[in-house]
């Protein structure tokens, strides 16, 4: 679906890599490579082993990086991200990485996820002396790291990493080293592989694919990785670990051409699109999909259906970001510039939409109405996933339920307000067994708390004071 239209977004993308000379370049394709997963800012650090050099901005990738501003920072080791504002909103003082300076020597942060309890981390933080830059729940790592008692920097993150929850990829870099730090939950996708002796990291493996890396493994759910010039180091920072990786990377976020852990995507979707095909059969003339990210399980839906396969909705790859405006009647209009349908395929037919969720309404009831202008008799709209119903607290911006068409009306409600014939969810079974972790009672490896309601980790409130003890509200 259409992310800029819809208001389904990740929050951003990491990449880093030590050990080459031109680590600043590569480690601007590999953030080219994750630009869908951030467009309102962009980032680089890097470091020459004596000084930490900082590049960033709001924009595109190529908008921060133009005019040669790349020839401005040299290094053996960089870091970088690309932002979609979701905790602390926008801002250039929330671009990241963020980076800070003391006579001990300079730290750069990068982060990909939310931290369910940094307000009440800040609100601690600040009444003992702490003063916040940003309003980027990332800086609280910074604070708490300079504020640990331990002696080494390795000893002071592992600390600070026990004190923080929710959802977290960290890059970390000093002048001298690179440390990768994954939840103990796991809940966002993060790699590691080698470019000839050059060690890289990245949210998604098509980044080592854009650069010529060769894939190594996943980081692990409560590992730190200490990369510098004597290699590659591994510890845990925590045992207590509970894989619960976001269901929605698989449907939605990344890229096709990604494998997350070790589940190559593209694969994923067109298995939902098979498991849609067997829960919600019809008798039709035509399935298309949603650009882009449906594409993939529309493919799947006609190869197990036997129905067609057809191109019936194109978009439109020349409307710029800035055309989009985030008020309701603008996002309306702003799907007819982005999306057109195919009259010369689906005019006549029976077309089933094959799409990856729904979360306000207001585009699918777009889209279903420019089907039907285009002369579809009937349109049976399938969502290869289950209805998102519970808002999502790490760094996805769903974060109330006002926001969910799911979490106010029924399926069939949805359907007569989006106006469709038909209107089928996937199943959570039917989730799991497309991605590829069959259904036993649990979770198997997945984070399904926007369909369910059950969270892997605690989720506290954001209005908490600091001498207050922090309330589990929902577990």
């Amino acid at each position: 679906m259409l992310a800029e239209i819809r208001g389904l977004n990740e929050e951003c993308g990491v990449f880093g890599i030590w050990g080459h000379s031109e680590a600043p370049q590569i480690t601007y394709y590999g953030l080219h490579s994750l630009q869908h997963r951030g467009q309102e800012g962009a980032g680089i650090v890097s470091t020459d082993g004596s000084k930490l050099t900082c590049v960033k901005g709001q924009g595109l990738i190529t908008e921060v990086f133009s005019g040669g501003r790349l020839n401005d920072i040299k290094g053996k080791g960089a870091i970088g991200h690309v932002r979609y504002a979701t905790a602390g909103g926008g801002g250039f003082e929330n671009v990241q990485p963020l980076l800070f300076r003391s006579e001990s020597g300079g730290l750069a942060l990068a982060h990909n996820g939310n931290l369910v309890n940094a307000n009440g981390l800040k609100h601690q933080l600040e009444h003992q002396g702490s003063i916040f830059q940003s309003t980027s729940d990332t800086e609280v790592l910074a604070h708490l790291i300079k504020r640990s008692g331990y002696s080494s920097l390795k000893d002071k993150i592992k600390n600070a990493l026990t004190m923080i929850k929710g959802a977290y990829a960290f890059l970390i870099m000093t002048e001298t080293e690179m440390m990768v730090a994954l939840d103990p939950n796991g809940l966002r996708p993060l790699s590691i592989g080698m470019l000839g002796d050059a060690y890289v990291v990245a949210s998604e493996t098509c980044a080592f694919d854009i650069i010529g890396a060769e894939y190594l493994r996943e980081v692990q759910p409560g590992e730190l990785l200490i990369i510098n010039d004597d290699g590659l180091q591994s510890e845990r920072f925590s045992v207590n670990v509970n894989r619960a990786i976001c269901s929605m990377e698989y449907i939605y976020f990344s890229r096709p051409d990604s494998n997350i852990d070790g589940i190559n995507v593209h694969t994923a979707r067109k298995n939902l699109g098979k498991r849609m095909a067997i829960e919600a059969p019809f008798e039709a003339d035509v399935v298309t999909g949603v650009p882009d990210s449906s594409i993939s399980a529309a493919i799947g839906y006609a190869e197990a259906s036997g129905i067609p396969y057809e191109l019936g909705l194109i978009k439109n790859r020349y409307v710029g970001r800035t055309f989009i405006q985030p008020s309701q009647s603008l996002r309306e209009q702003g799907v007819k510039m982005k999306l057109s349908a195919v009259r010369g395929v689906v005019e006549g037919k029976r077309v089933v939409m094959v799409d990856d969720s729904i979360v306000r309404g207001t585009t699918s009831r777009r889209i279903v109405n420019m089907l039907r202008e285009a002369g579809a008799t009937e349109v049976h709209v399938c969502i290869t996933s289950p209805p998102i119903s519970n808002p999502c607290f790490y760094g996805i911006d769903t974060s109330s339920t006002e926001e969910l068409i799911a979490a106010t009306h029924t399926v069939e409600e949805i359907k007569e307000i989006i106006g469709a014939d038909t209107l089928t969810f996937l199943s959570v079974e039917g989730l799991l067994e497309g991605i590829g972790r069959p259904y036993e009672g649990e979770r198997r490896g997945q984070c399904l708390a926007c369909f369910t309601g059950k969270y892997p980790t605690e989720i506290y409130p954001d209005t908490e004071l600091p001498h207050e003890k922090e309330e589990v509200l929902t577990k």
